[in-house]
């Protein structure tokens, strides 16, 4: 074995830990999306995640053992990125698991050899931690693999004992970290010392199940949960001083640095900063935007929103003017593309988004500078914290140049109430699902021990003999309910569709001896059909054996519905572009919407298009087929997947023979016909990058016309006009209410003008000025800011300031000042403005030569003028 260990490719080290697992019967599984099915997360964060269920005991393994590289994604601790050697938002764990099957002594003797053998580290550089009281790990660690006891160093509870909550499954781990500077010695190692030691591998022994009282006992299967870090290990096999010099990300640095016209080696510290944080977020929004995440204000896509306007911001700070981001996001396509094909095959619609939010900002960013321009007119010391942090949070504005551009005007900026609200935007951040909680909450975690999942029947059964495992009120466990209770019921089976896969859940009744439970939701959580509802007569107790019968016309309607969007997903995707997919949906009793990723609205004559395509295939009369098929061969035979969703081995696809083919668990229609009709509402844009169509189909259509034509009759009456004329009509009477809106505003100009035209002569001598401050009644803003210019360039070296009350309870103020009062006395027309306004209840700012500003309280209009009166005489006399 060398002593020094060979130099790999990242490429290199994923495929030597996959392949020394798989030669050890680990089967390869595929890294799951970044979005996850865990509803208590918002991205996928740990190599974990997706096998939570097997670890709660609510699903099967798919085997005794597993191996994945697993691409994650967390930024609670983003403002440490670049800063630091090691921390990023995006980073791929590398795992192997055991289900039950080996345990401590096998993942300590593997992990061993991966690290000396496999990638040749030299024992002398490898340093162990265990958990205080985990014994066993200790002995395994000297007595097995023979490594210096003052090499294993045991650490507390906060290091190494991994749990998944408050309850529930957890154990201790045992870490393997690399040593940069053996010479040092073994004496009072100290790991926190990341100048000297990086963790790259980590082992958790999965071995106890703690109850609510904090006792600890042992789980019946143990298991075996490990991560270690690829850019880590890239770092220590590449010798390079941080994680992104190596491979996996240093060449999307080095495309930045092309485009900022710079050199890496040479730039500064700084600089250097910007580049790896553009280095990291590229990787995270590629990897997001495949797995279907489109920017937005909300949740994960508020993430990636901020991610993507980081890039562009330490963009601008290097040096980069205008579009640069798909450059970047090109390389980090090539760097990905081998393990992750999805990020080649996305490749338009990641460069479409990028460039579409990349756009956006560039013009917030000019809106953050201008905003920032009225700021400084108001302030005449310094700019609040809360205003510079608003600017950054919600323009992007870097604090940094808040800073710069504060000090071009004399003022400072509150850095320690920056840094105040900075904190407080970080622990919302991290509150927000920033944790995996592994526990299954209340009644439904007791039940799980004692009942089976609930058996859905529905696609053959609409009724059924069920019995009555669980009754629950208000949450809480109950052996009987009575008349009048509202109960949420759990059955060993049901013919009851539980909402899911955008379909909403069955409506009907529980039946039997002076019993009735009117069902109007059923649920699906951790497996059991949850079925909300009333006891309308009798009562009900848990074992009770009673009739399950679901309403046949809403499940009609529901299948009619939801067969209705997949064949409106199949003419998008025909008629407008095959890359459209599904970005959500909603299947209801008497509307369907579906949401899907395009780039533009659709034009009036693709939505007739495709209203039209999908009434054929209706009228086709198309059978449907359905089918249970492991995933491999549904994909080759073409069945469309939802990006986002987490498949198993078998899934069932809905087929319609040459029209659509879709992996599905809802319910359909057996036959297109049976839809009847087909109908579009409307088409919005809900996001960037995401539109919607609602639409009505079977009988909600007749429904939908029906109300429809009674507007137009409607509308015929009141204009006197069939319906075909009503068109016409009301262009008509658009077009003249805007040559009158024109003539009206004609007329205020003209008004305005003769106004100041009389008020020339009241203006006021002040030293070599002259300064004139008039109320002008209700005149709006704008016909306010033409008299006040048309005064000032008549009154020469002037100050004018008009006010006037053009709404009810709202104040209008304009403030023109020449160029001897803004540049010769320094009284610029921003700053005068923006204080008279606050006393209106108000605020407002602009240019050194004319500023506007708006109040909320009329009545202290006249006061407010008088003072702006005597500040001007004082100031210009």
């Amino acid at each position: 074995m060398s002593s020094v260990p060979p130099v790999l490719s990242g490429s290199e080290i994923r495929s030597k830990f996959l392949e020394f697992f798989n030669q050890r019967q680990h089967p390869i599984l595929p890294s799951a999306s970044l979005v996850p099915e865990d509803p208590t997360v918002l991205l996928t964060i740990a190599g974990m995640l997706p096998f939570k269920p097997i670890f709660l005991g609510q699903q099967d393994a798919p085997s005794p053992r597993a191996t994945t590289s697993q691409k994650c994604i967390r930024t609670n601790d983003i403002e440490n990125v670049g800063r630091t050697a090691r921390h990023h938002t995006f980073f791929e764990m590398l795992g192997n698991f055991s289900f039950g099957d080996y345990f401590k002594e096998q993942a300590i003797a593997w992990a061993w050899e991966l690290s000396t053998e496999v990638f040749q580290l030299d024992p002398k550089n490898i340093v162990v931690s265990v958990f205080r009281e985990d014994d066993e790990a200790f002995e395994i660690w000297r007595n097995k693999v023979g490594v210096n006891p003052k090499r294993i160093i045991r650490m507390g509870e906060e290091d190494n004992f991994w749990k998944s909550g408050p309850t529930g499954p957890c154990g201790p781990c045992s870490e393997l970290y690399y040593d940069f500077k053996p010479e040092l010695g073994d004496d009072n190692i100290d790991l926190e010392d990341d100048t000297r030691f990086i963790e790259y591998y980590n082992l958790v022994f999965m071995q106890y199940n703690r109850d609510a009282e904090g006792h600890l006992t042992p789980l019946q299967n143990k298991n075996i949960d490990t991560g270690m870090g690829l850019e880590r290990m890239a770092q220590i096999l590449q010798r390079v001083p941080n994680n992104y010099e190596t491979d996996l990300i240093f060449p999307i640095i080095e495309t930045a640095a092309k485009a900022a016209g710079i050199h890496y080696e040479k730039a500064d510290e700084k600089t250097k900063v910007s580049l790896k944080v553009i280095g990291d977020h590229v990787r995270s929004v590629v990897h997001m935007i495949a797995d279907g995440i489109t920017a937005s204000n909300t949740d994960r896509g508020y993430v990636l929103r901020r991610l993507i306007r980081r890039v562009v911001r330490h963009g601008r700070l290097i040096g980069i003017d205008g579009n640069f981001i798909n450059q970047v996001a090109e390389t980090a396509i090539q760097l990905s593309e081998a393990a992750y094909p999805n990020t080649r095959e996305r490749e338009s619609f990641i460069k479409q988004e990028l460039e579409r939010e990349e756009n956006n900002f560039l013009k917030t960013l000019e809106r953050g500078e201008k905003l920032l321009a009225d700021i400084i007119a108001k302030e005449e010391k310094q700019i609040s914290g809360v205003d510079a942090f608003t600017l950054f949070d919600t323009f992007g504005f870097p604090f940094e140049l808040t800073q710069e551009i504060a000090e071009e005007n004399g003022l400072t900026v509150d850095a320690e109430g920056y840094q105040a609200e900075m904190k407080k935007q970080q622990e919302r951040s991290k509150a927000a699902h920033e944790t995996i909680d592994l526990t299954v909450q209340g009644s439904l975690d007791e039940l799980a021990e004692h009942i089976h999942p609930t058996a859905f029947l529905g696609y053959t059964d609409l009724q059924s003999q069920v019995k009555i495992e669980a009754v629950l009120v208000d949450g809480h466990r109950v052996e009987t309910a009575e008349a009048g209770a509202v109960v949420q019921l759990i059955c060993n089976q049901t013919p009851f569709y539980a909402e899911s896969g955008g379909q909403i859940g069955d409506r009907g009744y529980f039946s039997g001896d002076q019993l009735v439970v009117r069902i109007n939701d059923v649920q699906k959580e951790s497996g059991f059909f949850v079925h909300h509802g009333k006891v309308e007569r009798g009562s009900l107790t848990v074992g009770d054996t009673v009739n399950a019968t679901i309403d046949r016309a809403c499940r009609r309607r529901a299948q009619a519905n939801h067969t209705a969007t997949h064949l409106l997903q199949a003419a998008l995707k025909n008629i407008v572009d095959d890359s459209i997919s599904q970005a959500g949906s909603l299947v209801d009793f008497d509307r369907l919407r579906f949401d899907f990723n395009c780039p533009r609205a659709l034009t009036a004559a693709e939505l007739t298009q495709i209203e039209a395509q999908i009434n054929i295939w209706i009228a086709e009369a198309h059978e449907g087929q359905v089918a249970v098929m492991p995933i491999a061969e549904a994909k080759a035979k073409g069945a469309v997947a939802m990006f986002g969703e987490k498949y198993g081995e078998e899934v069932r696809v809905v087929d319609f023979p040459g029209v659509s083919m879709e992996l599905c668990g809802g319910t359909h229609v057996k036959n297109t016909a049976e839809i009847g009709l087909f109908k579009i509402i409307s088409e919005t844009g809900i996001s960037s990058g995401i539109r919607r169509i609602e639409a009505v189909a079977g009988p909600a259509v007749l429904e939908y016309l029906k109300v429809r034509d009674q507007v137009v009759k409607d509308l015929g009456d009141k204009f006197k006009a069939k319906p075909e004329e009503i068109t016409e009509r009301v262009e008509n009477i658009q077009a003249e209410l805007r040559n009158t809106q024109k003539e009206l505003e004609k007329v205020k100009g003209e008004l305005a003008i003769a106004k100041s035209e009389a008020l020339v002569n009241q203006a006021e001598t002040v030293g070599e000025f002259k300064i004139l401050v008039e109320n002008m009644g209700d005149l709006d803003a704008k016909a306010l800011q033409t008299a006040a210019e048309r005064l000032q360039q008549k009154l020469g070296e002037a100050a004018v300031v008009l006010g006037s009350t053009p709404e009810d309870g709202k104040v209008s103020l304009v403030a023109a000042f020449s160029e001897g009062i803004y540049k010769g006395k320094k009284v610029q027309a921003g700053k005068f403005i923006g204080g008279i306004a606050k006393l209106c209840g108000g605020g407002g700012g602009g240019r050194p030569n004319l500023a506007q500003a708006g109040g909320r309280d009329a009545s202290k209009l006249p006061e407010a003028l008088h003072t702006a009166k005597q500040q001007l005489r004082e100031t210009l006399g």
